[in-house]
């Protein structure tokens, strides 16, 4: 046996998707080991440009499992069952990938707020970029937690645009280059995380003066407070991408299977247009939680 084939036979074992629908929780575990890693390895041998690397590192280490799963949810369009089975099938898929993601943003983000502001600032200086110019570019509509609905309006097509945007980019990424859009949502949930520690230490302000157990609790509650204020409105958006990386990928594979005129890929190519409605439904909802419910919230 060959030392590639072990490797191969290894990691599957590790991720296999079809286990991974029936441990779920075991994603968010893998995905605290895969960005931990990679943040280390990027540290130690590409310091300067961490930032990028450490993401490229987990999207490579990542690539097996979702290719692997877009193969085995692609099988399912081929089974003679109604549309809804195969959707709550596709369910299982999605449930276990947004653990590996929850995975990705909490390890990134243990790792912003426990490393020191120096280092912190070379490793996510991309994600501290990217989140600048998207402040810049937020338009305010509350004062004294009363909505301006018509700001509030503008504001929710702008950020369902720039949504959009990005589920297109994940349906062409996996089309194109297979499981591809990891990439984009790995990217996501660095920024999220950069995102998260920012507002950490900023709260953190507040309560330098205690200590002992209290300060234990209260790290506990910052930290909660800080994923849950991007997550309320992040995890439709996340969902939403999945499905639409799901979808793009499905088409690839289904095409280089059947080809493009037979009826299994009609049927592979109705199960994908199902998907990516559904994934717009979601974009909807998490950009009017993001624009009428967190502000209120946070």
């Amino acid at each position: 046996m060959s030392i590639q084939k072990l490797d191969i036979m290894v990691l599957e074992s590790l991720i296999d998707p079809r286990t991974a629908k029936k441990r779920p929780l075991k994603l968010f575990l893998i995905g605290l080991l895969f960005s931990s890693m990679s943040i280390l390895f990027s540290l130690w041998v590409f310091k300067a440009q961490t930032s990028l690397i450490m993401v490229f590192l987990t999207v490579v280490v990542s690539v097996p499992l979702m290719y692997a799963t877009i193969e085995d949810e692609e099988e399912e369009d081929w089974k003679d069952e109604s549309e809804m089975t195969i959707l709550k099938e596709h369910s299982k898929a999605i449930v276990f990938l947004t653990f590996l993601f929850l995975g990705f943003v909490v390890s990134f983000s243990l790792w912003f707020i426990f490393l020191p502001q120096s280092t912190v600032n070379l490793m996510f200086s991309s994600q501290l970029e990217t989140i600048e110019a998207i402040n810049s570019n937020v338009v305010h509509f509350m004062t004294s937690n009363i909505i301006d609905y018509k700001l509030g309006f503008t504001t929710f097509l702008g950020i369902l645009s720039n949504n959009v945007k990005v589920l297109i980019f994940c349906i062409f990424f996996a089309f194109f280059f297979g499981a591809g859009s990891i990439f984009i949502l790995t990217w996501n949930a660095s920024v999220i995380a950069a995102a998260v520690g920012t507002y950490f230490r900023n709260f953190l302000g507040n309560y330098a003066g205690i200590f002992g157990f209290n300060k234990i609790a209260m790290y506990l509650h910052i930290f909660s407070l800080s994923i849950m204020r991007y997550m309320i409105h992040g995890v439709f958006e996340i969902i939403a991408y999945f499905i639409g990386g799901l979808a793009g990928g499905i088409i690839s594979i289904g095409i280089i299977n059947h080809g493009a005129n037979t009826k299994k890929f009609k049927n592979v190519m109705f199960d994908a247009l199902i998907l990516m409605l559904i994934a717009i439904i979601l974009l909807v909802v998490g950009a009017l939680v993001e624009v009428f419910i967190t502000p209120l919230l946070f």
